[in-house]
């Protein structure tokens, strides 16, 4: 163990200095564009792959999000594939307020734990559902897509009943992923996580709450610094009130000349009582008060901005090429942003497609949710998990957990964040954990033990590519492995795994 300890501290303290690109790339162009623009090359990534822009041109165009049976089955067994979103909210929040309602102190506790269980359920079902997509969904553009847009309009599930919605957020982020930014910032606007989450719920005439109006101008669109001011987070804010959740099953009691401005949709309730009439002045545009329409106005209004353009192309061109992307390619990205209103996938064309992002593939580095699904997607191939638990809690411990972030801006895109000591330590216990053997992820609920199951990480894959990018220190490690499970743990702790 601490032979093994010591080449892997050895081998990952070149992380941050072994050139990138030192394998032929004639070789290894289909891997480091899988390990790119999936979530991690798998065995058959040479065929997965027959061409860069062929492979692209079908990824932004597949419309298949199915899953291979052993998963699909997983996923049509959960709870929040079963039952509509309201459905489960109202069930959730009727067991809620009967809880609150036990007077007696054990029967209350019962009652409250069970409350917590199916909440907690509820957002480990959505983990599970996510994790299955990354591992084994052939559209995998879309679901790296989909994390991606989940991080930018974060919501925490721990807040309020967001572990009741959180499943059913993903699934409207997946659905708008590659579609118009346009149509994404309203998909989000509207669902009943996101207003939880910034407490747009409560934002109504005489009692304005500016939370959800200045995280979308602040980290959704226009970005920091770009020339808003604090008017404007005001007007949008005023422009947003009345529009909120409804559980209850009847719209509510409103003046006749109020009734036809009434919206509602699932949860989601444009209330015209609690709205402010007046005009307003945004983004240097005149709204007049005509109830959501208004809203409709200004989003289209940020959608449409130069800012929004450069500001979400910014933070996609850091997702998929790393730290401090080059202007120019930035620039282009906006420019095909703003040509296309806004079309998610000529944007990532014009990203994948540059010279800049052929030059970076292999040199980002892997934040953990890339890391844990990689080690997972090479170490198993397409041979299904049973428990998603383990991934679960090696996220958690790496500081990316799903769903876990308390603050709106999302986890930090840059490598900084994921590269520290700690972070590495804990990443080489990650390794042991996935090279030494099956360590729960194939333990059926209700089994006391895994069903047989070994990482194959020396499998085709690795002898007609990876092989071929490794610096010599990995190299030497590896040929001093003592067993399989030694080789397992180290190759997933070289500095050439860290990266994507």
């Amino acid at each position: 163990m601490k032979q093994w300890w010591r080449a892997a501290v050895a081998i990952g303290a070149a992380t941050a200095v072994l050139p990138a690109g030192a394998a032929s790339p004639d070789r290894t162009q289909s891997i480091a564009w899988a390990n790119r623009l999936t979530w991690g090359a798998v065995p058959a990534a040479a065929a997965q792959v027959p061409g860069p822009d062929r492979w692209l041109d079908l990824q932004l165009a597949s419309t298949d999000a199915s899953l291979p049976q052993p998963a699909a089955d997983q996923v049509a067994a959960m709870r929040i594939s079963r039952e509509p979103l309201a459905q489960i909210v109202v069930e959730e929040e009727a067991q809620n307020r009967d809880s609150n309602a036990v007077v007696d102190p054990d029967q209350k506790k019962i009652a409250r734990d069970a409350y917590q269980k199916a909440m907690n359920a509820l957002a480990d079902e959505a983990r599970a559902r996510s994790l299955l997509r990354d591992l084994y969904a052939s559209d995998q553009l879309r679901e790296q897509m989909t994390w991606f847009w989940f991080n930018h309009f974060n919501v925490q599930a721990g807040k309020r009943d967001i572990r009741a919605m959180v499943g059913d957020y993903e699934q409207t982020i997946h659905a708008h992923a590659l579609g118009r930014f346009r149509d994404l910032l309203e998909a989000t606007l509207r669902h009943p996580a996101m207003l939880r989450y910034l407490d747009n719920d409560q934002n109504a005439a005489g009692r304005i709450n500016e939370n959800y109006a200045r995280e979308i101008m602040e980290l959704h669109s226009l970005g920091v610094g770009t020339g808003y001011s604090q008017q404007d987070v005001q007007e949008l804010a005023r422009i947003l009130t009345g529009v909120g959740i409804n559980t209850k099953p009847d719209a509510p009691k409103l003046k006749p000349q109020w009734q036809p401005l009434y919206v509602r949709a699932g949860l989601f309730e444009f209330n015209p009582a609690r709205h402010d009439f007046g005009d307003k002045h945004f983004l240097g545009h005149t709204i007049k008060g005509s109830g959501f329409d208004e809203v409709e106005q200004a989003l289209d209004l940020i959608a449409a901005s130069p800012a929004t353009a450069h500001h979400v192309s910014l933070q996609l061109a850091t997702f998929f090429t790393g730290d401090a992307p080059p202007s120019a390619l930035v620039d282009r990205m906006a420019a095909t942003f703003q040509r296309s209103h806004g079309d998610i996938a000529q944007v990532v064309r014009t990203l994948a497609r540059s010279r800049e992002f052929a030059a970076s593939l292999g040199g980002a580095f892997k934040d953990p949710v890339h890391y844990a699904v990689s080690a997972v997607r090479l170490a198993y191939g397409d041979r299904v998990i049973l428990n998603s638990q383990p991934v679960v809690g090696w996220l958690n411990r790496l500081g990316e957990g799903l769903y876990n972030h308390e603050t709106p801006d999302g986890y930090p895109l840059a490598s900084a964040s994921w590269s520290g000591p700690g972070q590495m330590a804990t990443r080489f216990d990650v390794a042991r954990q996935i090279g030494g053997g099956s360590a729960g992820l194939f333990r059926a609920a209700g089994t006391p033990t895994d069903a047989p199951a070994f990482p194959q990480l020396q499998n085709a894959l690795y002898f007609n590519g990876l092989a071929a990018t490794l610096g010599t220190p990995t190299r030497t490690a590896l040929g001093q492995a003592t067993s399989p499970q030694e080789w397992n743990a180290l190759f997933l702790s070289s500095p050439e795994f860290m990266r994507r």
